[in-house]
């Protein structure tokens, strides 16, 4: 999918090649620089190499029931999406998503886009009927597309992550039916 950007740049939604991985290492080594609200911290996320990246695009790559989509803004990764359905049979028509966009292409319409393209997926899916995920509570912005999407929160762990500078944030837990079961 390709659409156009407020800063005029061509933005294009895609599926990463494996050629693409040095562009993903660097995009997730950025985001770790620039924003506590990932999991891994940056000092994790220097452990992986061209090698591992390539691997994790590689297991992607024709598996019918995960999905992983890049943000590319003329040759570079901005963002990313994963989407990976649930191994055990009883969750098997639910699906986690991970999204994150580089801080300097925020309030351009790149997580929106991603989220469309995932929730699109989705719809044409065989067997995922419902997106599920946590998102830590001070990420207002990401908590606000979520709604502006229709998705619901059904509760927090309190005190699930404990920043890098001692602080705590509660997880929301968040989801969406996308079609009947």
């Amino acid at each position: 999918m390709r659409h156009f950007l407020p800063n005029g740049k061509q933005l294009v939604i895609r599926p990463p090649e494996v050629r693409d991985a040095q562009g993903c290492l660097d995009c997730f080594l950025q985001l770790t620089q620039e924003t506590d609200f990932l999991l891994y911290t940056h000092e994790e996320a220097k452990a992986f190499d061209l090698h591992a990246e390539e691997a994790f695009i590689a297991s992607y790559v024709n598996h019918p029931n995960h999905l992983f989509l890049v943000a590319d803004v003329e040759g570079e990764i901005v963002g990313t999406l994963t989407l990976n359905q649930y191994k055990f049979r009883k969750q098997q028509h639910t699906a986690l998503l991970g999204i994150a966009v580089l801080h300097k292409y925020w309030n351009m319409g790149i997580g929106r886009r991603l989220l469309t393209a995932a929730i699109r997926w989705v719809e044409e899916h065989p067997s995922i009927a419902v997106i599920h995920f946590e998102v830590l509570a001070n990420n207002e912005r990401a908590i606000q597309l979520y709604r502006n999407f229709n998705f619901s929160e059904h509760g927090r762990i309190p005190q699930a992550i404990r920043q890098p500078d001692g602080s705590w944030v509660d997880l929301v837990v968040m989801s969406k039916r996308i079609k009947p079961l």
